[in-house]
């Protein structure tokens, strides 16, 4: 069975509360103490999983990399979504569908960064195409602070192609380009959408863009280039959630 290294606190903690992978085993750094490494070998215990004390420099080996904080986890793979079966289940929810597009996103450092905005704001799912992406890594978790463990996410072949399922179900499709003339200031988040956030340097890609139902930008006061994708994505998903979650429930 396949199986990849976790590494971090919040990864290997947020892996065994979502209980969305098999965790194998859990390594631990000798002589490395502290309230919160404690949380995880109680809450391992409980779930009868084996915990290995290993040495710092084994753990290192284990993990692959330096910023393991003392703690690790052999896992199944992240669970990837079926698209149909994601859009079901935000399509049927008892709120309207928001579900997040991201393409050409190839740097995980903002993959990770956006999936946490995304679990803070309630997105019933991200979508990313199987080429041109980053994927969901124990790196990523890790960037994610563990955020990752709880999104549903699922890898397409064509991004277009699934653009218009979700137009012919109903979503209105919404696009991040800091060329459009309309801005999130006076732009509609409510309903069922879906949002795409483009890359790193050059968007959304055309043919994505044609598909978009409108496109939306960030105003910004000097020309300095555009937002980094994370921060211009964690913008655009609070105004939709201070939309669909706070005036609502204070109208």
């Amino acid at each position: 069975m396949k199986a990849e290294i976790l590494y971090g606190f919040h990864p290997v903690n947020e892996a065994l509360s979502a209980s969305r992978r098999t965790i194998h085993e859990i390594y631990i750094a000798e002589q490395k103490t502290s309230r919160r490494i404690e949380r995880i070998a109680l809450a391992a215990g409980r779930k009868n999983l084996p915990i290995q004390k290993v040495s710092p420099a084994s753990l290192q080996r284990i993990a692959g990399n330096v910023s393991h904080q003392g703690i690790a986890a052999k896992v199944t793979p992240f669970p990837l979504a079926d698209v149909a079966l994601l859009v079901d289940s935000a399509l049927s929810g008892d709120h309207p569908a928001f579900i997040l597009l991201l393409d050409n996103v190839v740097d995980p450092h903002n993959l990770g960064a956006i999936l946490r905005t995304a679990v803070c704001v309630g997105a019933d799912g991200v979508i990313i195409p199987k080429d041109r992406s980053a994927f969901p890594t124990p790196a990523v978790s890790k960037i994610s602070s563990g955020a990752l463990e709880y999104i549903r996410l699922a890898l397409v072949n064509n991004m277009v192609r699934t653009i218009q399922m979700l137009k012919d179900r109903g979503v209105r499709i919404v696009g991040l380009d800091q060329n459009a003339t309309d801005s999130i200031f006076t732009a509609d988040f409510t309903g069922a959408m879906g949002l795409i956030i483009g890359g790193e340097e050059k968007g959304i890609r055309p043919l994505v863009r044609k598909t978009c139902d409108c496109l939306i930008s960030i105003p910004q006061m000097d020309k300095v280039g555009s937002l980094n994708a994370s921060v211009a994505g964690a913008i655009v998903m609070y105004e939709s959630y201070r939309q669909r979650w706070v005036l609502e429930k204070s109208s």
